[in-house]
């Protein structure tokens, strides 16, 4: 079989307890998602709102997205709350348990780093709302120029220990009028440990409404000279999204028979 290299990279209640008004619901509903929504800087609350809202991405379980390739399409699926994923395709399937990233792959046609790539493709594609999660940290920028408009931005920071790379950094930029995302730039540290002062640059300019949730339809690299970007490159485009408020079993992102543990490197 040919080798392939893959692309870089939640009522039940006693039936005799009265169950509550529609005006205690809402009232109790509204209650919890004031308290549970943080409080985030004013500019990024707007792009939020602007693809749906992070109450809204909050009540969601799982997400499921076909990603094409050439030789074959992986489905992506994450639990959106545990952030287990599984990646699967004819050819070989990988994922995190809640504890380890696992391997299939029996005819060893993957020669990438399953350490790196399996949720890789979830983070550009949750975005902006990953962009919201835990040990964040939020800073100015630069505002991006591109084809003589300017788009306004917000950098992003981990707090040390977060995530594999909490030395990546990202700035999302946004359309001044309409506020939704339009520019991902972001800094890759996985491999060598090191903080990069080399930014790569996604462009978000084609949505899907999914569940009320505005996400990418497809997004672009481009070429870029330092901090001026050029042509377009790559594009990858994300089919059949799903979206839904219920969780696969555990068994679901379980390591099956005959996979390997994949060595997770942290920078």
């Amino acid at each position: 079989m040919k080798k392939t290299t893959i692309l870089f990279l939640f009522l039940a209640l006693g039936a005799c307890k009265q169950g509550p008004t529609k005006e205690e619901t809402q009232e109790t509903v509204q209650k919890e998602m004031t308290t549970t929504i943080p409080k985030f800087p004013e500019e990024l609350t707007k792009v939020l709102n602007a693809h749906g809202g992070f109450g809204l991405w909050k009540n969601q379980r799982t997400l499921r997205f076909d990603l094409p390739h050439p030789e074959f399409t992986e489905t992506h699926t994450v639990d959106l709350r545990s952030r287990r994923d599984r990646v699967d395709n004819e050819q070989f399937s990988m994922g995190f348990d809640g504890k380890q990233v696992w391997l299939w792959d029996p005819h060893e046609n993957y020669q990438g780093d399953a350490g790196f790539y399996h949720n890789l493709m979830f983070y550009f594609y949750a975005m902006p709302f990953v962009l919201a999660d835990d040990g964040i940290q939020y800073g100015d920028t630069d505002a991006l120029m591109f084809d003589g408009k300017s788009y306004p931005g917000i950098r992003i920071a981990y707090d040390l220990g977060v995530g594999a790379s909490s030395k990546d950094e990202y700035f999302i930029h946004y359309d001044p009028e309409t506020h939704q995302m339009a520019w991902l730039g972001y800094t890759v540290t996985y491999r060598t440990g090191e903080k990069s002062e080399n930014v790569k640059w996604i462009r978000y300019d084609n949505w899907q409404s999914v569940e009320g949730l505005l996400l990418p339809k497809s997004i672009t690299w481009y070429n870029y000279e330092g901090s001026k970007i050029l042509d377009a490159r790559d594009t990858v485009s994300f089919e059949n999204v799903i979206l839904e408020q219920t969780a696969e079993p555990d068994d679901f992102y379980a390591k099956p028979e005959g996979a390997k543990s994949v060595e997770v490197k942290k920078s």
